[in-house]
């Protein structure tokens, strides 16, 4: 089970039955209150961890866009040399660093997006903490006076019973996650057509520049 279907699990929790249902409700609530203070700290780990992947991206993303943009400003020198033949090469070098940017582009989003999963599960569980917290002592008079009531009229209460019920019931709280899963390899046709393509592109965007220096 992840860190989020467990934090899922403890704010999806019945305080209410955990204590009417629990044979020891003080002993319950003081485990479930630290259950949750440990799912905090790793989530809030997690989300700091995150963040910081956040800003790794980007500045990787960054990095390769600057790159991309001194490739080409080194292509327009070659063609204000006539250097046609190393002008494409430093093309073909800057679509490399383009296709990179975008890749770390996409990643960032990604990240971006599970960084706000994270920080809405923490806010969530710290939510469910306090309510937790303000509750429980008032739960646990109320389950004292019901038992003392039963106790004192005669009633059988099976309590261990009850228990087991709730917690195998909230123990099978699981949230789904998502999977990505990554295509196979590329058919030789597919291949030889994006080098193509590739090539083409380098031909225009050379024309392009040209065209940009012959008319300043």
């Amino acid at each position: 089970m992840t860190l989020l279907d467990r934090v899922a699990m403890l704010v999806r929790a019945n305080l209410n039955d955990l204590v009417d249902k629990a044979e020891n409700p003080e002993k319950l609530l003081r485990q479930l209150l630290l259950d949750m203070q440990n799912q905090y700290l790793q989530l809030k780990t997690q989300v700091a961890v995150a963040i910081a992947g956040q800003h790794q991206l980007e500045k990787q993303q960054q990095e390769n866009a600057a790159a991309q943009q001194e490739w080409v400003r080194k292509a327009e020198i070659a063609v204000s040399k006539n250097e046609e033949a190393l002008a494409r090469v430093a093309l073909e070098r800057s679509l490399t660093f383009e296709n990179a940017a975008r890749k770390f582009a996409e990643q960032v989003a990604d990240q971006k997006n599970q960084v706000e999963l994270l920080r809405d599960s923490l806010q969530r569980l710290e939510t469910k903490m306090a309510e937790t917290k303000t509750r429980a002592e008032v739960l646990i008079a109320q389950h004292r006076r019901a038992r003392l009531h039963a106790k004192v009229n005669g009633d059988g209460v099976n309590g261990d019973a009850a228990f087991e019920r709730l917690e195998a019931r909230v123990s099978d709280v699981e949230m789904m996650g998502e999977a990505r899963r990554i295509a196979g390899q590329e058919l030789d046709t597919e291949a030889q057509l994006m080098q193509l393509e590739k090539a083409d592109r380098v031909d225009r965007m050379l024309a392009e520049l040209k065209h940009r220096l012959t008319s300043t």
